[in-house]
């Protein structure tokens, strides 16, 4: 709901309504994933069909919320509980850049920017309350993801005014921003890594399936987005990981 109605500039506060004869759709008819199901797919009033695109996003989303619950969430620790809060903030962000840039090869960038803003404001608060001097400056969330956040978008940038952003796009550099900032350093690399290999992979599939050719363009937000996500949780899930990467802090 939030990606369609941001590309029609509309506001994504009031109730849902069919896209196709604009009423308002009931509250039964709106629970996620079931309703689809139950109403097979199609609008109750008009009959046109509704995209797979909704039950997809919920499920989804549903997937990544249960996933930052087990990998962050203790009722005992007070502090996981801004954690959480934090990462269900940013993985929606990232949520709607993934289908957004997907759908319309554009970065939502009010979209970016509030998760630069929501960052920035966790990570003050992060700082203050759990910083340890002994564990070093790279401890800060704050210095941290702002190092790993201007490397990338440099990177980025480059890539992008170098080709003209034939090779990438601007908006990309942005995201690339936004990335470095929640992965932090040295996290991005491997966000980085996972970006570059899935939408290489991605773009191999598509071209031997001829959906697309050695000249078609493919977003890149979508697969970072997806980078930045499963860093995060491999980090969390497999502290070890984080040795493998140990060098990069120096």
């Amino acid at each position: 709901m939030v990606v369609y109605r941001l590309n029609l500039v509309e506001n994504i506060l009031g109730r849902s309504h069919c896209p196709h004869c604009r009423k308002k759709i009931r509250w039964y008819d709106n629970v996620p994933i079931l309703s689809f199901i139950i109403l097979g797919a199609r609008c109750r009033d008009c009959e046109e069909k509704i995209s797979w695109q909704y039950p997809l996003v919920e499920f989804s989303t549903g997937a990544v919320f249960a996933l930052t619950g087990v990998y962050f969430f203790s009722e005992a620790d007070v502090v996981s509980w801004m954690q959480t809060l934090f990462y269900l903030g940013i993985f929606s962000v990232l949520i709607v850049i993934f289908i957004y840039d997907l759908k319309f090869m554009e970065i939502p960038m009010i979209v970016l920017w509030s998760g630069v803003i929501w960052s920035i404001a966790f990570y003050l608060f992060f700082d203050w309350f759990i910083f340890v001097p002994e564990a070093g400056v790279f401890s800060l969330k704050i210095f941290s993801g702002i190092i790993a956040g201007m490397a990338s978008f440099l990177f980025f940038f480059t890539l992008a005014a170098g080709s003209r952003e034939k090779w990438m796009g601007m908006g990309d550099a942005y995201l690339g921003l936004l990335a470095g900032l929640v992965c932090g350093w040295p996290a991005i690399v491997l966000a980085f890594l996972i970006a570059v290999s899935s939408g290489a992979s991605a773009g191999i599939v598509l071209t031997l399936m001829k959906k697309k050719t050695m000249k078609s363009r493919i977003p890149f937000g979508p697969f970072l987005a997806f980078g930045v996500f499963l860093s995060i949780i491999l980090f969390q899930a497999f502290p070890f990981i984080k040795y493998y990467f140990f060098p990069l802090l120096f």
